[in-house]
């Protein structure tokens, strides 16, 4: 009897180990696990990143469109003749001379 007896708690150390072992195990490293959050978090503020700098964009060519849809604006207009054909460079001093003699 007593070695059936010690057969049977050395079977419930075992299995209490296994399943504390198996617990653990998820806990850290299964696919909910800590080291699967803090990965998922990473991704997630990396997305968020994006997701700004995509509105961003998005802003300012729904600006552009705007300047060249609605109302025409002359400077923007300019300022892309001169970006395309290469008119003029960057950082340069435009002057205006007005010819009135009044």
């Amino acid at each position: 009897m007593s070695i059936l007896f010690r057969l049977k708690e050395n079977l419930k150390i075992i299995i209490l180990t296994i399943l504390f072992l198996y617990i653990l195990i998820n806990l850290f490293g299964g696919q909910r696990g800590l080291f699967s959050y803090i990965e998922k978090r990473e991704v997630l503020k990396n997305l968020q990143f994006e997701e700004r700098q995509m509105l961003k964009k998005i802003q300012e060519i729904e600006l552009k469109n705007t300047l060249l849809s609605e109302k025409l604006d002359y400077d923007y207009i300019d300022m892309l003749i001169r970006d395309k054909l290469m008119l003029g460079k960057k950082g340069e001093t435009t002057y205006i001379i007005n010819d009135n003699e009044s």
